[in-house]
């Protein structure tokens, strides 16, 4: 028995192994997330593939799979947190990060990935959108030579702007 790759701590035969190899059906949003990160690990695309909605599956490619999975080293998973996505849920979000080595250099994937349960099974529906304003600046921008707007009746370069 050898360790899960997903990081549960539970051998791979009591945690991912039996929803990779299709006879035990992942119970929440998390599984199906840990189950997907070890197929990469365990090069099993089948699996990748079967757990995508059928709008994610239009763009799946089983070769590019195969070719960053083989010619990544898969480093960790960590799970941060999971929203809904338990039992008796349809829907569920999974946020995650993903360590990998590619080219000699180590990358980490960060996603909040949303899970859909369709049928008795959870499937990967894509991921959150996250999209933060910019920062805009309600006042105009303070000059050099203006006063400075704390008040002191000294000019902006002499006073808040000096950077002592």
């Amino acid at each position: 028995m050898s360790d899960c790759p997903c990081g549960s701590g539970k051998a791979y035969e009591a945690c991912c192994g039996p929803i990779i190899d299709g006879t035990q059906k992942a119970a929440t949003a998390e599984a199906v997330m840990r189950s997907r990160y070890s197929a990469y690990v365990k090069h099993a695309y089948t699996h990748l593939e079967r757990t995508l909605t059928a709008e994610q599956r239009k763009d799946f490619s089983a070769e590019d799979t195969k070719k960053w999975s083989e010619s990544s080293e898969w480093l960790g998973l960590t799970v941060m947190r999971t929203e809904a996505g338990g039992p008796d849920d349809t829907n569920g979000l999974v946020e995650f990060s993903a360590r990998f080595k590619a080219n000699g250099q180590e990358h980490e994937h960060v996603e909040i990935a949303k899970f859909e349960k369709s049928e008795g099974e959870w499937l990967y529906a894509g991921m959150l959108e996250t999209h933060e304003e910019p920062f805009r600046r309600e006042a105009p921008k303070v000059g050099r030579n203006d006063p400075c707007p704390c008040g002191s009746g000294k000019k902006y370069k002499k006073c808040c702007g000096s950077g002592r």
